[in-house]
């Protein structure tokens, strides 16, 4: 069910209603997890099943880590996140064991390849092992006071958490710690209409307006058209993909955030305008925040982070970034993806210790372009998930140079940089929310709103699926 569509805006407008009513006040969090049910198994039903065996999970291993004997909560802690891992493996990675390991015509397979994927399963399983770790640790609450000597009512409330429809399928992924402190009752004059307003009028705009759109002209990134494009037409259709992907993810993450504040619910930024960052660092510091967070405080940190020398700091890094890499998608491609980007910052790390660069306009200026380039390249592992194809068009980009552009790839490439512009003035108008001038905007805002709401009615590209709705 896209968040584009209108049956979800039907679903919305009843569970607002309801959530709302004062008759209601005491069953707010049963009127989120129906609804949120509801939400998941509009496509497939079936999978419905694993959204409620999943959490049950976490839900019978934390409250156990809570009120079993104290003998036995380290091994329950283990099991419980093992189960998932196990689901998380079966579910998502089945068809990459089927391609490396079996061949096209063994029976085990060809079954491999036929088990299908449940949309949202990664965020969904990260979530509920953050659970399970947060209540054994008890590093960031006391697990007694967010888990309810009622089996029942901590049942109502993991549910709550985790199937929670604005992030549910796509993130952000919400951490245990900070979400369970949020379950309360809630009143409508609580809702910041403003700031709701804002974040959704943006997330649409991005997803509706630029990405639908880009993905129209992005398209003929795929094999084999790209074989015979110039190379200028390549690159534009490179730099509109990485457009795409940051409007579509970051603007299905705003009207998450969006969506979670008309209930009341605060969710962590996703993404700081990550596109102006001058490190590899940097970048993950502002793209896919959640992601990133949770990689650091359970992996990177538990595996020693930078604790245990430079060798073992650049060990941690391509290690936390192969998971991350292969946590987006059962393709090798994904594993390089990730690979890349922990080389990078293993890379980055090591020249720091070497070369001490004056940070002047014009060399962060020069990072930043280095650094977006770098990510642009990287983003066609994720459009072309069978690497030889990603190697095909590496070729292309570099032969193709001596190819001349007719009028239809002319027109395709101002499409894209029409498309595009929104992303670049987005990143722009946070750069210049730094100057003295800035009140300027401020006091026009509203027109940006407006010419947005205006370009979501009447310039909205197709409906598609959000391109993380696959991992």
């Amino acid at each position: 069910m896209l968040f584009t569509s209108f049956i979800f805006i039907l679903l919305l407008v009843v569970t607002f209603g309801l959530y709302y009513l004062p008759w209601f006040k005491y069953f707010q969090v049963y009127i989120l997890v129906v609804s949120s049910f509801i939400f998941y198994a509009y496509n497939e039903p079936i999978l419905l099943l694993l959204l409620i065996f999943s959490p049950a999970v976490n839900i019978l291993t934390s409250y156990y880590i809570t009120y079993g004997t104290r003998f036995n909560k380290k091994a329950i802690a283990i099991l419980g996140v093992a189960v998932e891992l196990a689901v998380l493996t079966f579910f998502k990675y089945s068809p990459l064991f089927s391609r490396t390991f079996f061949g096209s015509t063994s029976s085990v397979g060809h079954f491999l390849l036929m088990i299908p994927l449940p949309i949202g399963i990664s965020f969904f399983t990260f979530e509920g092992i953050s659970l399970v770790i947060d209540v054994y640790s008890e590093k960031y609450f006391d697990r007694k006071k967010y888990v309810s000597t009622s089996l029942f009512e901590h049942a109502k409330n993991i549910y709550c958490f985790i199937s929670f429809f604005p992030h549910l399928i796509a993130g952000p992924i919400v951490k245990a710690h900070d979400f369970l402190p949020q379950i309360k009752s809630k009143t409508f004059t609580d809702i910041d209409w403003q700031s709701a307003f804002r974040t959704l009028v943006t997330g649409y705009f991005l997803k509706m307006v630029v990405a639908d759109n880009l993905k129209d002209f992005t398209f003929w990134i795929e094999y084999p058209y790209f074989l015979s494009a110039p190379s200028s037409k390549l690159i534009m259709m490179l730099i509109g993909y990485s457009c795409q992907i940051f409007a579509d993810f970051a603007g299905y993450s705003l009207i998450a955030i969006g969506l979670a504040k008309l209930f009341g619910y605060n969710l962590m930024s996703n993404f700081n305008f990550p596109y102006i960052s001058s490190s590899f660092k940097e970048f993950w510091k502002r793209w896919h925040i959640s992601l990133s967070s949770y990689l650091m405080e359970y992996l990177y940190i538990p595996l020693g982070g930078n604790k245990k020398g430079k060798v073992r700091t650049y060990i941690h890094l391509m290690v936390t970034m192969l998971l991350g890499g292969l946590w987006h998608g059962a393709s090798w491609s994904y594993a390089v993806w990730g690979g890349f980007h922990g080389f990078a910052l293993a890379a980055e790390r090591l020249l720091a210790d070497f070369f001490k660069l004056k940070h002047n306009f014009f060399i962060i200026f020069l990072k930043r372009i280095i650094v977006f380039a770098f990510v642009t390249l990287a983003w066609l592992l994720f459009k072309l998930t069978d690497f030889s194809h990603v190697i095909m068009y590496m070729k292309s980009l570099v032969n193709n140079w001596s190819m001349s552009s007719n009028l239809k790839e002319s027109m395709l490439c101002m499409n894209i940089f029409y498309y595009s512009l929104p992303v670049f003035c987005y990143h722009a108008l946070y750069l210049f929310s730094k100057s003295k001038h800035y009140y300027i905007f401020k006091r026009v805002e509203f027109l940006a709103y407006g010419i947005m709401l205006f370009f979501i009615l009447t310039n909205s590209g197709e409906a598609g699926s959000f391109i993380y709705f696959q991992f």
